[in-house]
């Protein structure tokens, strides 16, 4: 957070290899941090109210976990971790990112890298080094995913699948199809690359997830909520007040929230999306059951269910832990029609068009 930097919006890391085998292996020296004690806490804990009643959400929240989106191939079948493994995993992650200037690792890569056990990070596609990303916190969970049971995004409906077949199209070159085409036109780029979004919810592998750009700040009255998003300076409006939804003809890219509160639970639900949101190639069928619980001092679970069923053949849920953080909100570096940005991105099909 104390670094504010546009260049990490192209670092989308992926690893590639085999995973080497974690089971076994000797607890190392804590250093990074651990879910564990926290874990404790929830059983026994009750959480602050505020002056209406309700469970005390405001302030600012992170969300800097290592556990990937998807259950890796190699962990298939397994939802937990051992402690044992997850001192392993933290041990390589320490070698690998912690005090180096290897490429930066955002979202999965981080533990895709452990898990891995490669000798050093390198991406083709990040712009930054280790010194720009934050402390990540391991725990005992394969996945965000928890449902369906195997940490896994449900397969793409067949139309989902035809679209996103014609959207990889653009890209490639139409002489090789493993060569990406270079965009000519702003048109080309999506709405991250565009500095437009960073969509809704903002759950991802990539460095939009969770890393330096994961930060939230909550703002809570009795009849509305705003999740404000660091990254792209995103505000989530939910109204409180028992109004409906807006109606159908009345599209946003971030949907129309309404809230509403079960117990403990903020419980959020969301659709009237645009089709120009494009939340992981959803469409405008997109529809989001958020829940917020404050389950210990310095945690909130945020539990995601996806609807959609011009998209996935089934509907999936995630569980992110939201950390609590003494950091401050400050207007991000990435804004819409950003010259440069553009720019040297569209310089590639630029320098073809005068036969360089």
């Amino acid at each position: 957070m104390n670094h504010r930097f546009l260049p990490l919006l192209m670092g989308l890391a992926a690893v590639v290899g085999g995973a080497a085998s974690i089971v076994g292996q000797a607890p190392a020296v804590r250093a990074w941090t651990t879910a564990t004690q926290t874990e404790r806490l929830t059983d026994t804990w009750t959480p602050p109210l505020g002056p209406d009643g309700h469970p005390e959400l405001q302030g600012v929240w992170l969300n800097n976990s290592a556990t990937p989106l998807e259950r890796p191939k190699a962990l298939e079948g397994r939802q937990f971790l051992t402690d044992e493994e997850v001192a392993e995993l933290r041990k390589r992650a320490d070698r690998l990112f912690k005090n180096t200037n290897a490429d930066f690792a955002g979202g999965d890569a981080v533990f895709l890298a452990a898990l891995a056990d490669i000798d050093r990070f390198k991406s083709a596609t990040a712009t930054g080094t280790t010194f720009e990303m934050i402390e990540r916190e391991f725990d005992n969970r394969t996945s965000l995913i928890v449902d369906p049971p195997d940490g896994r995004i449900p397969p793409l409906t067949a139309e989902a699948q035809q679209k996103k077949t014609a959207t990889d199209a653009k890209r490639q070159r139409p002489s090789d199809a493993k060569r990406q085409h270079p965009p000519e036109g702003p048109e080309d780029l999506n709405h991250v690359e565009r500095c437009l979004t960073y969509g809704v919810p903002r759950l991802s592998g990539t460095n939009t997830g969770a890393g330096p750009l994961g930060y939230y700040e909550i703002v809570q009255t009795p009849s509305w909520i705003v999740l404000f998003l660091e990254a792209v300076h995103e505000a989530r409006i939910i109204k409180l007040d028992g109004r409906p939804h807006r109606s159908p003809s009345i599209r946003q890219w971030e949907g129309d929230s309404v809230g509403r509160w079960e117990g403990n639970t903020l419980v959020v639900d969301t659709s009237n999306f645009s089709a120009k949101n494009n939340f992981m190639g959803s469409s405008d069928h997109l529809h989001l059951i958020e829940r917020f619980t404050r389950s210990a001092p310095d945690r909130i679970d945020y539990e995601i269910t996806v609807d959609d069923p011009t998209t996935w053949t089934k509907r999936w849920t995630a569980l992110i832990r939201l950390k609590k953080s003494a950091e401050r909100v400050f207007e991000y570096a990435c804004h819409e029609g950003n010259y440069e940005v553009v720019r040297d991105m569209l310089a590639a099909a630029r320098a073809k068009e005068m036969n360089r």
